[in-house]
């Protein structure tokens, strides 16, 4: 099970400080929405040339415009980019087009999915390499969760990241869902040990493969 790591908050500096301490346990490291917003393909450059080995995702969640922000995110180092599943399935081809033209890779994000099933089940024709499921597990909606994610792993011919609040409380739960990796943000990224709480979740799912 891989390990994407994600950097939510807006100082590029201090996002690259705890990059350096995380990096070893990270498979993916993924620059958040908020830092991507607030330092555009900067954030990119610096990360890629601080961690050339170690891929990386910018989470662009494209709507409109693809081929020219996947264009541009693919020159300044990504390696990954997110496009929104709802929106029109022109955008995500031309985005996946370019992309694979670029030699890099689209993760369709199904947060806004009005389908979930259908989306999973398009997403590799329309050129997409991963999916991600968007989901806070809520105990008391366990069986919500788990519905939704059987819809989707029963139309995907995609592998499946699961995002949403993980941490140790949660963990478990996510685990049991045998995802293809786990996006694991602030409870790495904004404690005050992030390097052991890497390798901490690195070591869980490295174990749940």
């Amino acid at each position: 099970m891989k390990l994407q790591i994600s950097f939510d908050m807006v100082d590029l500096e201090q996002a690259l400080e705890v990059a350096k301490h995380v990096a070893p346990y990270a498979d993916i490291l993924e620059l958040g929405t908020p830092l991507i917003y607030r330092n555009g393909i900067v954030a990119v450059e610096k990360f890629k040339n601080a961690f050339p080995d170690i891929a990386l995702l910018a989470d662009t969640k494209i709507v409109d415009r693809g081929r020219d922000i996947v264009s541009l995110f693919a020159k300044a180092g990504a390696n990954w980019l997110t496009v929104m599943a709802g929106t029109n399935k022109n955008v995500i081809h031309a985005a996946c087009t370019a992309a694979g033209e670029l030699n890099i890779k689209i993760m369709i994000d199904l947060l806004d999915s009005s389908s979930l099933a259908q989306s999973a089940l398009e997403a590799k024709n329309l050129g997409a390499s991963a999916l991600l499921f968007h989901q806070p597990f809520d105990e008391q909606e366990a069986l919500v969760v788990m519905d939704k994610w059987d819809m989707i792993t029963g139309n995907a011919s995609l592998p499946i990241y699961a995002s949403g609040r993980i941490d140790k409380s949660t963990i478990a739960n996510f685990l049991a869902m045998k995802p293809y990796g786990l996006v694991i943000g602030k409870s790495i990224t904004e404690t005050a040990q992030p390097a052991q709480q890497a390798e901490f979740f690195h070591k869980l799912c490295t174990e749940g493969s």
